[in-house]
């Protein structure tokens, strides 16, 4: 009995070295992914397929493939590493203290605008919680990735998970009082090609009354923070979402223009999966960011 079950235990470590090696289909990066030698991950696949009995691994000098069988275990193996992940979050979450870990995702704007605000205000009043936050616009499966709550703004929040509204807001094109001074105030759409518009990496068009106008960006930044910096400089001309500009936009810092069209809304979801059963820590966050959203939009 001894001996079977540390031969399943070590086919079922073969079959999740198998699938980073699928995934990334190189011995290389998936051995520097997993932390281990090269010769020990080939060593292993090289036992699972005789194990199986079938070619996985169609390699050759300069690339690997899957073979037929080794696409069968791929697509298992990431049905059961969501199995696992799920189970995970279950156990952590099975208990009525609120304590522990509540690990987040969402976008760097979102997060300094209004997140460290709550997870702050929130460790007030429960300091046995800590968080875990990553800052990215990465659109992580939260069924197969270790995050127990996303905080995303979209249109279409995804279909197979809870989503709760927490507010809406629109873009807003702004200037810094300075530039529109220098170069003067645009008064349509189309004046916007005279001047220095400033855009996220790869944005090509801005959109005003449903329709998607054609922008000559002179410099683009893949971070709306330092979008928003350049503008306080009086550098040129941006749009970002409200949140992000509201602030300035009352301090007179920014001076919002082309009012009278209409740009694009949005809306802000706390998301996460459908849990049977949810911890303290997570569901008296959760109501604690709709009731903090909640008094935001009333104010």
């Amino acid at each position: 009995m001894v001996i079977m079950m540390s031969r399943e235990h070590k086919k079922f470590e073969r079959l999740f070295l198998f699938s980073e090696v699928a995934k990334q289909l190189s011995f290389t990066e998936a051995a520097a992914s997993l932390g281990i030698s090269r010769g020990y991950l080939s060593e292993q696949i090289r036992q699972l397929e005789k194990e199986v009995g079938r070619p996985l691994l169609i390699r050759t000098t300069r690339s690997v493939r899957l073979t037929p069988q080794g696409e069968m275990i791929l697509s298992s193996m990431g049905q059961v590493k969501a199995d696992l992940l799920m189970l995970d979050k279950r156990i952590r979450h099975d208990n009525d203290d609120i304590s522990g870990r509540i690990s987040i995702t969402a976008p760097s704007q979102l997060t300094q605008r209004h997140l460290l605000n709550i997870c702050h205000e929130f460790t007030q009043l429960h300091p046995q919680v800590h968080f875990s936050i990553d800052c990215s616009y990465t659109l992580h499966d939260l069924t197969r990735n270790d995050f127990d709550l996303a905080f995303r703004a979209t249109a279409t929040p995804p279909q197979n998970m809870v989503a709760k509204k927490l507010f809406d807001y629109q873009q807003i094109c702004c200037a810094a009082p300075a530039y529109l001074q220098q170069h003067g105030t645009p008064d349509s759409i189309e004046d916007l090609h005279h001047h220095q518009c400033l855009t996220a990496t790869e944005q090509t068009h801005w959109t005003f009354n449903a329709q998607p106008i054609l922008i000559n960006s002179c410099l683009s930044v893949n971070d709306n923070h330092m979008l928003k910096q350049l503008a306080l400089l009086g550098r040129g001309i941006i749009v970002g979402p409200e949140y992000l500009v509201d602030k300035e936009i009352q301090a007179g810092t920014l001076q919002a223009i082309l009012t009278t069209e209409t740009m694009n809304a949005s809306t802000a979801y706390l998301i996460h999966p459908q849990l049977v059963q949810q911890s303290a820590r997570l569901s008296s966050f959760i109501q604690f960011t709709l009731n903090w959203f909640q008094q935001l939009n009333a104010q």
